[in-house]
């Protein structure tokens, strides 16, 4: 009877150090998925920040983008300039929007925004400047002009991200400017206005997908808006 309770034991403690080891093994494996997902995050944006370059970069450019799991897409977004609540330009600028699990990484506006975790940042912010000593408020927009794509995959992907970059710039005229931007992840641009003295709220234009973040810089300015146009290129390398 002691033999077959000291067999049962045994049997017990070889399952409980097998179940305990299962479970050791999951968790480095989801440890693993994550460390991969966070560097695969951080690589795109910091490859967004080099290759979506609208406002220093004139001519063609191209950047190999890489990563090993996930989705490389476009979105249709839209960047507004309002004079007195009236909009007076507007900038098909879309958003180039890579995706794994949790792990989001967009560039819109000239910003580079990263979404992990339920936290949102801006690691490059818009071209967008005003100076209250010479009233003057100069708004960049990149706009990507790309065709719709997607790619994806989960044993690696590359990319190549070409940019044939040119500028027009155009006089806004004098009056109480806004500058709105449509995003999913408002947050972070709503934090940039606000530090940049603006007040800041939301808004759905017409036709939009998403709500825009609006900004109103208060005074009389001189308004100028830059289109920084990228025609950009994506292919699967």
């Amino acid at each position: 009877m002691r033999a077959q309770s000291h067999v049962v034991g045994v049997a017990l403690m070889l399952g409980i150090a097998v179940l305990a080891l299962g479970t050791l093994t999951a968790g480095v494996g989801t440890l693993i998925d994550s460390q991969t997902a966070d560097a695969d995050a951080q690589r795109v944006a910091e490859g967004f920040d080099r290759a979506i370059q609208g406002v220093e970069r004139t001519g063609t450019h191209s950047h190999d983008l890489s990563f090993t799991g996930g989705q490389l897409h476009t979105v249709d977004r839209t960047m507004r300039v309002l004079n007195n609540g009236t909009v007076v330009a507007s900038v098909e600028a879309d958003a180039l929007v890579y995706e794994r699990g949790d792990r989001r990484v967009l560039s819109l506006a000239g910003a580079v925004v990263r979404d992990q975790d339920g936290n949102t940042f801006l690691t490059g912010t818009p071209p967008i400047t005003h100076s209250e000593r010479t009233d003057v408020l100069l708004v960049g927009a990149p706009k990507l002009n790309a065709s719709r794509f997607s790619l994806s995959g989960g044993d690696g992907v590359t990319a190549t991200l070409r940019t044939n970059v040119s500028h027009e710039r155009r006089d806004l005229g004098t009056g109480e400017f806004s500058v709105a931007i449509e995003t999913d992840s408002p947050d972070p641009f709503r934090r940039f206005f606000a530090e940049q003295g603006a007040t800041v709220e939301s808004r759905t234009f017409a036709g939009d997908e998403v709500a825009s973040v609006v900004a109103t810089y208060p005074g009389v300015r001189q308004g100028y808006l830059v289109v920084h146009d990228l025609r950009l290129e994506v292919t699967h390398g």
